[in-house]
């Protein structure tokens, strides 16, 4: 079995069983020197890891040429989305036989398969970051903290957990209140339009942040025991972070990186504060586990529960390419 990776402008029939991944460099994934040891673990020896690298905010044009590739040919299995979500979703709409729930109400994909002749669009972020919360926050911490969830940025991965805590009905179980910044106004508008339709959850608040020094106060100003998430993609897709090192975290608070590997510089400035600060500080490497096993258990059609014997030896196999964050 082979690994490589791909421009998407050039799409090359397969020749064997290929899921692939889409992303932005996806040479430098953790992903493929994981795969072949994840295939043989869920005997799948016959199918290929393939990335397929699109530029940041891509073409229309670049997204509907790799669907409607993986749509006709074959031996395309299906795919895992990263980065592209919103802007796929967007510029391929009329080329998926069936948009499962999420999808449709994110107006986001993350994972493409096919199954009994229909090639389907889902959107598994909501229960994979749901699952990356859950392994290092106790849902008992926001019924005795005052602690607010501040995303950094209002992507797909950030419109997806908080579609997750619109879904917690216990008031003891979820944040009272959401605080979401970006640069671009317009995505933030359109992340609250989104998330009012979901029809529940906490407080929402957008604030449009020019600058870092607005996301300096925004965390600086929230509440202790706040959960601090870093959902821009600074640090893995772009160097830098969303804050300064003047951003004062909340004590006894949570410094959440989606990501899991590049300079992750927002990490280092949690670090620098969690002695003072009592903080716990988590980067993207269990959301990765989640997002990556939920994904191939969709396109390769095999079941991969959330935790247990299966998912503990996956996540043992992966964890011998993790590098220090």
């Amino acid at each position: 079995m082979t690994q490589t990776y791909v421009s998407g402008e050039v799409m090359v029939p397969a020749s064997v069983p290929t899921m692939y991944f889409v992303g932005v460099t996806t040479g430098q994934s953790s992903i493929r020197p994981v795969f072949e040891q994840w295939a043989r673990i869920l005997n799948r020896t016959d199918v290929q890891l393939v990335g397929v690298d699109l530029p940041l905010r891509a073409d229309a044009s670049a997204y509907r040429n790799v669907v409607s590739f993986m749509r006709e040919d074959p031996l395309s299995l299906g795919a895992l989305v990263t980065t592209h979500k919103v802007q796929l979703y967007r510029a391929c709409m009329d080329l998926f036989d069936d948009v499962e729930p999420a999808a449709a109400t994110l107006k986001e994909v993350s994972c493409l398969f096919k199954r009994d002749g229909r090639f389907v669009a889902s959107a598994k972020d909501p229960l994979t970051s749901a699952y990356a919360l859950d392994a290092f926050m106790p849902a008992s911490h926001w019924g005795h903290s005052p602690g607010e969830v501040v995303s950094l940025g209002a992507g797909g991965s950030a419109l997806a957990l908080a579609s997750h805590f619109a879904e917690v009905t216990d008031g003891q179980k979820g944040p009272r209140r959401l605080v979401v910044t970006n640069r671009s106004l317009e995505r933030l508008e359109e992340f609250g339009h989104t998330y009012r339709a979901l029809g529940g959850g906490p407080e929402l608040e957008l604030v449009h942040a020019t600058g870092p020094e607005v996301n300096d106060a925004v965390v600086s100003d929230s509440p202790e025991g706040s959960l601090i998430i870093n959902a821009t993609g600074l640090g893995k897709d772009a160097p830098g972070s969303p804050l300064t090192w003047d951003a004062k975290f909340p004590k006894h608070g949570y410094a959440w990186d989606f990501n899991y590997r590049g300079d992750l510089v927002f990490l280092d400035q949690a670090r620098a504060q969690q002695e003072e600060r009592s903080l716990h500080i988590e980067d993207g490497w269990v959301y990765f586990l989640h997002g990556w096993t939920q994904v191939i258990s969709e396109v390769l059609d095999v079941e991969i529960p959330p935790s247990g014997p299966l998912f503990d030896e996956l996540a043992h196999a992966a964890s011998a390419v993790r590098r220090p964050s």
